[in-house]
C-alpha cells in the first residue's frame, strides 16, 4: 500500500524503538518523513536506512522538551513543503519507582512525557491545518495510564494526560479537518523496555519481564513493527472517521 504517497510526515522520538518502526512504516508507504529526535546520531541513522530502502526521509536533531527546538523543526518543514500530513509524538520515558519523587525528577518527567507532547502537538499544528483535511496527529501512551502503575504513580499520572489532552485536541482539530488519537501500548521489545523494570537496583530485569508477560492475554509482548502499523492505519485516510479515541495495543492486557 502506498497510503502515504506524496504526503509529509513528523516523527518526534524516531531515532529508535517504536518511533523508529514508526518512521520506516511511513516511508514503506511513500511518506517524506523527518525523524526528528534528541540523539543526531540516532536520527542520522535512521534515515539513513530509510533512504537505503529506496524511501523519502530527513533527520532533525530535536529536543522536544525545548520549545526553540520543535519550532525549528516545524520551520524547517514550512520552508521545505508548507504542509504537514502526519505528526506523530513519540517522546517519553519511565518514571521513577515508589511515590519518593525529587522536585527534579517530577520536573523531568512532566517535560518529557506531557510538556514534549504538548508542545508538539500545538506548535506543529498550523502545519497540519494547511492539509486540507489530511492532518493527523496521534501520540503514544501507555495501558499504565489506563489501569494505573503501582510501581511508578508518576508515570500515570503524565501519560494519564495524554487520553482527555488528544479527546480535547479532537474537538477543536474537527474543525479544521485534523484528527487527534492516541494509542497506549503494553510491553513492547524495546530499548527502553529494560528501564521499565530495572528501575529499583538489582532488579533481575529477565525475570521481570517473564512474570510480567505471563499476565498478557495474548502470551508475549509486542514487537515494535505492531505498534507502528497502528499509527499508519490512524493517520490514513483509511481512518479518515476516526477522531478522539485512545486505543489499547497490548495483547488484550486491559480486557482483563
Amino acid at each position: 500500500m502506498r497510503r502515504f504517497e506524496g504526503r509529509i510526515a513528523a516523527i518526534v522520538g524516531g531515532g529508535s524503538g517504536m518511533g523508529r518502526a514508526i518512521s520506516h512504516r511511513l516511508a514503506s508507504e511513500g511518506a517524506t518523513v523527518y525523524v526528528a529526535d534528541l540523539s543526531e546520531e540516532s536520527a542520522k541513522k535512521v534515515a539513513e536506512e530509510i533512504t537505503a530502502q529506496g524511501g523519502k526521509a530527513v533527520p532533525v536533531q530535536v529536543d522536544a522538551t525545548n520549545n526553540d527546538s520543535l519550532r525549528a523543526l516545524f520551520d524547517r518543514i514550512r520552508s521545505d513543503h508548507g504542509v504537514l500530513h502526519v505528526l506523530h509524538a513519540q517522546v517519553g520515558m519511565p518514571g521513577p519507582g515508589g511515590i519518593e519523587t525529587s522536585d527534579e525528577e517530577w520536573q523531568k518527567n512532566i517535560d518529557v512525557n506531557i510538556k514534549s507532547a504538548y508542545y508538539t502537538c500545538t506548535l506543529g499544528y498550523d502545519l497540519l491545518k494547511a492539509a486540507n483535511g489530511k492532518g493527523s496527529i496521534t501520540m503514544t501512551s501507555s495501558t499504565s495510564a489506563l489501569v494505573g502503575s503501582p510501581f511508578s504513580p508518576i508515570y500515570s499520572l503524565t501519560k494519564g494526560s495524554l487520553v482527555p489532552f488528544a479527546r480535547a485536541l479532537a474537538l477543536k482539530g474537527a474543525p479544521d479537518g485534523i484528527r487527534v488519537n492516541v494509542i497506549c501500548p503494553g510491553t513492547v521489545q524495546t530499548p527502553m523496555l529494560a528501564q521499565f523494570f530495572g528501575r529499583e537496583p538489582g532488579a533481575d530485569v529477565s525475570e521481570l519481564t517473564k512474570d510480567f508477560i505471563k499476565n498478557i492475554p495474548l502470551g508475549r509482548g509486542a514487537q515494535p513493527e505492531e505498534i507502528a502499523s497502528v499509527i499508519a492505519f490512524l493517520a490514513s485516510d483509511d481512518a479518515s472517521y476516526v477522531t478522539g479515541v485512545t486505543i489499547p495495543v497490548d495483547g488484550g492486557l486491559t480486557a482483563k
